[in-house]
């Protein structure tokens, strides 16, 4: 029997939340649904709104794809009144959640490396950086996110 999509798309929520707990954030959960009102996949982790993305669409997924997500991502991040915003998508062929992607506009990753004082965003900045999660992780850390290790 094939699996339905929302089991999937639970799977891989729980992966990154037994990593991110593993990994400065023992507080990270799943965020029950909201409809309308997302305000992300996992809370827990004050100032960072996540958003994880698995199963098929992650084996097609396109630059196109990729954006529609990140703008999605980009309102759940106010919804949840968070200073930054990470889509994970599902690396296939590898059950290690840090060695997923992890997706970021440009703009965030370089204010992200200026600390916690940084101004929140450049909305003229819209690149999308791709990094595993473990990177991102660190990245978010040496802000002042989560715990230190």
């Amino acid at each position: 029997m094939a699996r339905r999509p929302r089991d999937i798309g639970t799977d891989a929520e729980r992966a990154v939340v037994r990593w991110l707990q593993a990994n400065g954030w023992p507080h990270a959960e799943r965020r029950a649904l909201r409809g309308t009102k997302d305000a992300g996949d996992i809370t827990g982790t004050p100032g960072i709104c996540w958003e994880v993305k698995g199963g098929a669409q992650t084996r097609r997924m396109s630059d196109n794809q990729i954006g529609t997500w990140l703008a999605g991502l980009e309102r759940a991040r106010q919804r949840a009144d968070a200073a930054w915003a990470v889509l994970v998508t599902r690396r296939h062929g590898t059950g290690n959640a840090g060695l997923w992607w992890a997706w970021m506009p440009l703009g965030s990753t370089i204010l992200l490396g200026s600390g916690p004082s940084a101004p929140r965003r450049r909305q003229a900045d819209r690149w999308p950086v791709r990094m595993h999660l473990a990177a991102a992780a660190e990245l978010l850390r040496a802000a002042g996110y989560g715990e230190p290790l």
